[in-house]
């Protein structure tokens, strides 16, 4: 049985949390990581801190809404044990957001305490930046989830007997992170290694002896390319094969948002990637990635046959 207010508290708790992690975006590219110094949980040392700079601002502010965030998801994991029965998705993605913000949390310190901020341009941060980055999909997708099953408990997804569709979703699925992680080099070398224009940009990257981060962001909108073409197209299919009252809107919705997002892509490269056009770009990803859970879900779910009829078929067409 539905619960509204739970529903709606879980929807709240996502938007929240879109709030945060564009906020966290305005830290690397304020190069303000650091603005705590090698301190955490504490700021500078202290647990009101001093603003002595913007930096200690942006990044203490940063430290006080995750940590509103994750007060958040702990409520929405408690009230989903009290809310629904054992063994309801839900209670699923309730558990699953919680483990992925405490993964997060410890990332986020680590990269604090082992000092992989401000200008430190060094392979583990170059690791850790995508790692943290598909957490943070995780963890998005992880409280989409719940709110969404919170309301349809009857779009319980199975592998098993899905065949093209099963396989094309989880593809799909592997790709969009693989233009995460990409992505997220690319806006740290974009943060460390700034540019004025696109042909610097190239230029740099094809120069002998320039930095790693420089060198492979470019790489970047090639990836970002031909997964969109893949998702544009896969997402199609699935609105011809599971059409649905949820499918056909969300795969149509899937489309548009990579399409939009190739577009801001294209804007932020040829702006050379300032702030303004950094934040769209993120936000895009992230819906990219829940719209294709969603999908996901509704098209693999019990409550729609794994190869619907000839009938449907037809007229889907």
């Amino acid at each position: 049985m539905p619960n509204r207010r739970f529903t709606f508290y879980a929807w709240g708790v996502v938007v929240f949390t879109l709030v945060v992690i564009l906020w966290g975006d305005v830290v690397q590219a304020t190069g303000s990581g650091d603005g705590c110094g090698a301190h955490w949980p504490t700021c500078n040392g202290e647990v009101l801190p001093m603003f002595r700079g913007l930096e200690t601002f942006i990044e203490f502010f940063h430290r006080i809404t995750s940590g509103l965030s994750l007060l958040l998801t702990i409520g929405l994991l408690v009230w989903s044990r009290r809310a629904f029965p054992k063994g309801h998705l839900a209670r699923l993605g309730a558990g699953l957001a919680m483990f992925f913000m405490i993964t997060e949390s410890l990332v986020g310190a680590g990269l604090v305490l082992f000092r992989l901020v401000g200008e430190d341009a060094s392979i583990a941060r170059a690791i850790v930046a995508p790692i943290h980055l598909i957490n943070t999909l995780f963890l998005i997708g992880s409280l989409t989830l719940t709110a969404w099953w919170s309301g349809h408990p009857e779009h319980r997804p199975v592998w098993k007997g899905q065949g093209l569709v099963g396989w094309a979703l989880g593809l799909g699925f592997v790709g969009i992170l693989v233009v995460a992680a990409s992505g997220a080099l690319t806006s740290l070398g974009d943060a460390l290694f700034p540019v004025h224009n696109t042909t610097e940009a190239v230029g740099r990257a094809l120069t002998p002896g320039e930095h790693f981060l420089v060198q492979l962001r470019i790489y970047h909108p090639f990836i970002a390319v031909l997964v969109s073409v893949y998702v544009v197209l896969v997402a199609n299919l699935i609105a011809l094969l599971r059409p649905s009252r949820y499918t056909k809107p969300f795969a149509r919705m899937a489309g548009v948002l990579f399409i939009l997002q190739l577009g801001a892509g294209y804007l932020n490269v040829l702006q050379a990637a300032p702030l303004y056009t950094q934040l769209p770009h993120l936000l895009l990803s992230d819906l990219v990635l829940v719209t294709w859970l969603l999908l996901s879900v509704t098209a693999l779910s019990l409550a729609y046959p794994a190869r619907p009829p000839t009938s449907e078929v037809a007229q889907a067409r």
